[in-house]
């Protein structure tokens, strides 16, 4: 007999409702019902990230993806842009910068450190970019960047300021427009905690009217747009996943919006992280997230922790670059005594 799957990476463990959509029959999508789900997904999400009068756009593809029509569409406007690279998401901007040709100014973080503020505006003050691409949450090391102070840089200085949300949608406080953010984009396997397939980019009230870029068929910002005007995507969606991100967005609005999400969210990381000290691992990173906790153990690069969890518990956890580097997220269906269990199993592991 299998043992049960237990995931402590992305997505968690879903729902059992959420899971049992996913074995449903597909209904065929240009339909009125499916364009009223859509338009109500569209309703919901603004209101979690706080985007007044925003518009989102929903593709079908993950966050790499989005990030990809971002650059295409908005960011090819400006002559150069600045890339706050703390890890391998971070770096991903600078990647797609240099793929579509746009020069960019590489501002480096080193892993798991914070940023230093200060140094950030004398760079934005003498670089003078057009556009500040940048992760909420570096999701490689786990460490939470100020967006609100970057947010002020970029309007003291006139920068137009766009936003990885990935991991931190629905795991930490967020206000988009309070912060300033110009395009905020996340994915549906991190925060919402449906399966991977989608991602989402918000757009700011701000660019109503901005005339972007056609540089990629389907990441195409104003087909996409004006297809979801309607509730409808210009190319064949992922239905159910569509599907299940709509009944995930109803539990969420039922519940009152995101703070009973982020709430039990930073419950898990607190608790997890007392478990973490009971075994004398170092948490390293600074300016910690909620949504992951990275812990450093005595592993070797063979990873006998990761492989030990999944070969005889089978469950999972983020190995990092770092030979012995663990990251374990916080979203899904996790208990007090899942998370104790899950602890006392990696030390099993780690020798």
């Amino acid at each position: 007999m299998s043992l049960p799957l237990h995931s402590y990476a992305f997505p968690g463990d879903l729902s059992e409702s959420i899971a049992r959509i996913g074995s449903e029959p597909i209904p065929y999508m240009r339909t009125a019902e499916f364009s009223e789900i859509n338009l109500e997904s569209e309703r919901i999400l603004l209101d979690l990230i706080h985007c007044r009068g925003g518009r989102t756009i929903i593709y079908t593809g993950s966050g790499t993806g989005a990030m990809s029509a971002i650059v295409e569409n908005y960011c090819g406007t400006f002559k150069k842009a600045l890339v706050i690279d703390g890890g391998s998401f971070g770096h991903r901007w600078a990647e797609l910068c240099g793929y579509y040709g746009l020069p960019y100014v590489h501002f480096q973080v080193p892993f798991a450190k914070d940023i230093d503020y200060e140094l950030l505006e004398q760079t934005v003050a003498k670089e003078k970019p057009g556009v500040l691409l940048c992760q909420h949450d570096e999701t490689s090391s786990g460490v939470l960047f100020n967006v609100k102070k970057i947010g002020a840089i970029c309007r003291r200085h006139g920068v137009s300021f766009v936003l990885d949300v990935i991991s931190s949608f629905l795991a930490e406080e967020f206000d988009m427009d309070e912060v300033g953010a110009d395009i905020c984009v996340t994915s549906t396997q991190k925060g919402l905690n449906v399966p991977p397939g989608l991602s989402v980019i918000f757009l700011s009230k701000k660019l109503e009217g901005f005339k972007f870029l056609h540089r990629g068929y389907y990441w195409d910002f104003e087909d996409n747009l004006r297809n979801l005007t309607r509730g409808q995507t210009p190319f064949s969606p992922a239905t159910i996943i569509f599907l299940q991100l709509h009944a995930r967005l109803k539990e969420l609005e039922a519940e009152g919006g995101e703070a009973a999400n982020i709430a039990r969210v930073h419950h898990r990381a607190e608790f997890f992280r007392s478990e973490c000290e009971k075994y004398g691992w170092p948490m390293p990173t600074e300016s910690k997230t909620f949504a992951i906790t990275a812990i450093q153990t005595k592993d070797t690069a063979e990873r006998k922790i990761f492989r030990g969890l999944i070969e005889k518990y089978n469950t999972f956890i983020m190995p990092g670059g770092i030979p012995g580097f663990y990251r374990i997220s916080h979203m899904g269906e996790q208990t007090e005594e899942e998370l104790a269990l899950l602890a006392a199993r990696i030390k099993e592991f780690e020798g």
